[in-house]
Order: structure tokens, then sequence, then C-alpha cells
């Protein structure tokens, strides 16, 4: 029985983008939900969620390495491990961090560390 409707790529995007840019300052991860606000398609649905991501990233994203959408990715990702079930109305801090220890094992990349520190 489920209480609600899965949550699409798109809801998740928007989830994440909102989590990690709560200002919404930071144009990368605006380009990045706009690769992707059509997607809706149920987040279990999607073979290779990952890829689309990464897809999408690249779309959105003139550096190669930009932490936020790395970040945002890594939320996208982690929601999705959870069946998109993990409403998440606590500390967006916390999300972020256990969607970054399951995407880099504890072990993020300096650019992801240096955007975490200077949050």
């Amino acid at each position: 029985m489920m209480d609600r409707a899965t949550p699409t790529v798109a809801e998740l995007v928007r989830r994440a983008v909102a989590v990690c840019d709560p200002s919404g300052d930071d144009p990368s991860l605006a380009r990045l939900e706009t690769q992707l606000e059509d997607d809706d398609e149920p987040v279990t649905a999607v073979q290779n969620l990952e890829e689309r991501l990464a897809l999408a990233a690249e779309g959105a994203d003139y550096e190669i390495e930009d932490p936020g959408v790395a970040v945002a990715t890594a939320v996208v990702l982690y929601l999705a491990g959870k069946g998109g079930e993990a409403e998440y109305d606590r500390n967006p801090d916390e999300l972020i961090q256990l969607a970054v220890r399951t995407q880099w094992h504890g072990d993020p990349p300096d650019y992801v560390a240096d955007w975490l520190a200077g949050r």
C-alpha cells in the first residue's frame, strides 16, 4: 500500500537543488534543475539514474567539477536509493552529509570537501 506517489526525477532534483542552494544563487544548480524539470518518470522506474544525472550535469555544468552539482546529484541518488521516500524535514545539512558519505564512502574529492566546508 502506498500513501503517496513515488517522486519523479524532476521532483527529487528540485528537492536536492533546494537543499544544496537554499538561496537560489548557484547558476549551475539552476541549469541542472532546468535540464531535468520535465523528467516526470518515477525515480524508481529509471534504469540508470546515475547516468541520466551525469548527462544532465554535463549539460548544466560548464566546469566539469562543480561541487554544488556533484553534491546535488549525490542527494538525488541518496533519496532515490531510499525509493524517494526520505521525506527530509530535518536538517538539510544532515541530508547532504548522508548523501556525500554514501556517494564517496566518506572520502569526497577535495573540491566537494571545500564546498562543504564553505557552507
